[in-house]
């Protein structure tokens, strides 16, 4: 199981209406978890950007496109005063899937909400601005406050409040009891 790749793939549906894309990204949010030493609720928060991260990035269409996504949950935000541990995070990605991400403060810690990483009190209140970067003139970015800090509700929302698309989008990183990561991937779902 360990030597299995990351991959993601591609469809469409209903003659070009709907498109999806899935991912499983373990080795990915592995070697994250391993670089940067994150806690476990910090695994999965950064996990799932990059996940997310990697299937937006493989939506853009030229090879030198680049895409950032960014969320800010510290000191004041638009009028907001968020004051989650995590701080921030954030993950760029291209058109090929290459994906890299930091986050502010690692070693944050949560205790379980419901006997799950509380990934939503990590964040807090913020914003998420994601900056596509297609070599116009200007990159284009769009922003919107966080819903849920849960990451995959926040980047459905994102999709329906600035880019008019709606989108189901699933995002999960599930830890094993030492610390390291035993399955992370997800899923967009998008009417075209």
């Amino acid at each position: 199981m360990e030597n299995k790749k990351d991959y993601i793939v591609r469809g469409t549906a209903a003659n070009g209406q709907i498109r999806c894309f899935a991912i499983t990204s373990r080795n990915l949010v592995e070697e994250a978890r391993s670089r940067h030493q994150t806690s476990p609720v910090i695994t999965a928060a950064l996990g799932r950007l990059l996940s997310g991260g990697a299937m937006m990035g493989a939506m853009m269409k030229g090879e030198k496109d680049l895409l950032t996504l960014q969320i800010q949950c510290s000191g004041p935000v638009q009028g907001l005063t968020g004051d989650g541990p995590l701080g921030g995070i954030t993950v760029t990605a291209d058109a090929k899937g290459d994906v890299k991400g930091y986050v502010d403060h690692p070693e944050a810690m949560m205790p379980p909400k419901n006997g799950k990483l509380d990934v939503g009190g990590a964040l807090d209140l913020g914003v998420l601005t994601v900056i596509k970067d297609i070599g116009m003139k200007e990159p284009y970015s769009g922003q919107v406050q966080l819903v849920s800090g849960e990451i995959a509700e926040d980047l459905t929302y994102y999709f329906a409040a600035s880019e008019q698309t709606p989108s189901s989008v699933a995002l999960g990183v599930l830890m094993n009891k030492n610390n390291t990561v035993a399955q992370a991937g997800g899923y967009i779902i998008q009417l075209m």
